[in-house]
């Protein structure tokens, strides 16, 4: 692997400190207490990082999005880790019946509630909602939607790098939240296939993971969804024109769960 592709995101670090360092700071000079609580630091400077790069992170997606989730997201789609809600963007209000965004940062929910509104979705009609939850609280979730199976399209784009246990996280969401015959879909930055590369990902995941908010660039994310005995229907590919030599490789999936 060439040392420029595998020190590339140095410059995003520089970046992503140059816009939420110091208001991460003042934040904690207003509230000293944030001293003893290091994942809310790390919230804070996680909100800050994506208002400078949110739209962009969206925007370099769009052409896999706009393939994946149209023709496929229907009925009560459940995002999870929703940020700003970008994936509203994607959906279409003729075939999505409710938007539940799955997103514990607070500090996020006012841009999701915004875009939701503009796109119809409020919680005051009940066709939104925004849960605090983590992709890892699958009972809470489904307890929140009025119980087991209520969802027909799980989404997840750019998440499952950073839920806790997202193994068993992701099998409890699929068990105990997405309907018999409903479907998962996901776009995520994964390990390499290329053994170079991935030994690149975990060099610079304990830095990544430190300073994104647990943010892992090592998960075989597409393999643990691709193993699980739930799918009728599978399908994974990758994003057009990705260089291999990148430490951001992406894979794209579709998965139909097995009818009860």
């Amino acid at each position: 692997m060439k040392l420029s592709a595998a020190f590339g995101l140095l410059t995003d670090l520089r970046l992503a400190f140059q816009a939420a360092f110091l208001p991460t700071l003042k934040a904690v000079f207003r509230s000293p207490a944030l001293i003893l609580h290091s994942r809310e630091i790390s919230r804070i400077f996680m909100a800050h990082v994506w208002k400078a790069f949110g739209n962009g992170t969206d925007e370099s997606g769009r052409p896999v999005k706009e393939s994946l989730i149209p023709p496929n997201a229907y009925g009560v789609v459940l995002d999870i880790g929703a940020g700003h809600g970008h994936t509203l963007l994607y959906l279409d209000p003729a075939k999505v019946t409710r938007y539940v965004a799955l997103e514990p940062n607070q500090l996020m929910h006012s841009k999701i509630r915004t875009l939701a509104a503009t796109k119809g979705f409020t919680e005051e009609s009940g066709n939104c909602l925004i849960l605090s939850y983590g992709a890892e609280d699958a009972m809470l979730i489904a307890s929140a939607l009025g119980g087991s199976h209520q969802v027909d399209t799980l989404i997840s784009v750019l998440t499952i790098c950073s839920i806790p246990e997202p193994e068993r996280s992701l099998a409890a969401l699929v068990d105990e939240v997405l309907k018999p015959g409903g479907t998962f879909l996901f776009y995520e930055h994964v390990r390499s296939d290329r053994p170079d590369v991935a030994w690149w990902q975990r060099f610079w995941t304990p830095v990544w993971k430190w300073a994104f908010d647990g943010c892992c660039l090592d998960r075989p994310t597409h393999h643990w969804v691709a193993k699980m005995d739930s799918w009728a229907e599978s399908s994974v590919w990758g994003k057009a024109g990705e260089p291999e030599e990148n430490l951001f490789w992406h894979r794209v999936g579709r998965f139909v769960k097995k009818s009860a």
